[in-house]
């Protein structure tokens, strides 16, 4: 191979980059009303790595895989690790690591055009598995490391608002776009309000795992939120479906 070969070759793979990140920029789904990090931090690191990704040849299922291996791998930290200062770094970086590449892999999709039923199933799966175990972890290695079952209690309570909050979403959402109706999610204030429910936020509430009670008190006070943002979204969504129902009736 000549010399020009490996520099060919390294300046394909990034032109391959920059095209699939131009892309990505111009065809970005409305931010409106989305969660402020997932919205400015996650959604715009995704689409770097959903080029490098692409341009890499990985698959989407293959980001996914990715996702969620790095999303255990925090889980794993936190389950065998006594609580120490350090601890809370890796896991809060390996889960912030795993949520972004979640979002990258419906990108990798997108621009390389290999979308398909089977990949937003094995996302959406991934979803509902991962989401719930990040709080049953912590409920674990309270149990197993602190001895404080009433905090234990907070991430099981958490865990169980995650999951049921994540299928009302993806239900409703699909029922509204099915019936051909946009959906609506306000504008940048509501972005900025509920960022404590934005999954970054819990991931990167984990750098004060090891400082003990500072932890204790941001994580209960974000599984409180999630309680009462998820009545007052069960709620919403409920008149939603009713409306719909109502409208196809007269129709």
């Amino acid at each position: 191979m000549s010399a020009a070969g490996p520099v060919a070759a390294r300046a394909g793979w990034g032109g391959r980059v920059r095209r699939y990140r131009a892309e990505l920029d111009a065809a970005q789904k409305p931010g409106d009303g989305v969660p402020a990090y997932t919205r400015w931090v996650n959604r715009r690191g995704a689409r770097l790595v959903a080029a490098l990704a692409a341009a890499s040849g990985l698959t989407p299922n293959a980001v996914s895989a990715l996702s969620f291996l790095l999303s255990a791998l925090g889980m794993v930290v936190l389950l065998v690790c006594r609580p120490a200062a350090w601890v809370g770094l890796p896991v809060a970086v390996l889960l912030a690591l795993g949520y972004l590449f979640d979002s990258a892999d419906g990108q990798v999709s997108r621009v390389t055009h290999a979308a398909s039923r089977t990949g937003e199933w094995i996302d959406h799966v991934a979803d509902a598995f991962r989401s719930p175990a990040i709080h049953l972890s912590l409920a674990v290695t309270t149990v197993l490391h602190s001895g404080r079952p009433w905090f234990a209690l907070v991430a099981v309570v958490h865990a169980w608002v995650t999951s049921g909050q994540f299928l009302s979403q993806i239900l409703a959402e699909q029922f509204v776009r099915a019936a051909g109706r946009k959906q609506t999610r306000g504008g940048t204030l509501r972005s900025i309000v509920l960022l404590p429910t934005d999954p970054g936020a819990l991931c990167w509430s984990f750098l004060l795992y090891g400082l003990g009670a500072p932890f204790r008190v941001i994580y209960t006070l974000l599984a409180v939120i999630a309680l009462a943002h998820s009545m007052l979204s069960l709620t919403r969504r409920y008149r939603d479906l009713r409306a719909l129902d109502a409208a196809a009736r007269e129709g």
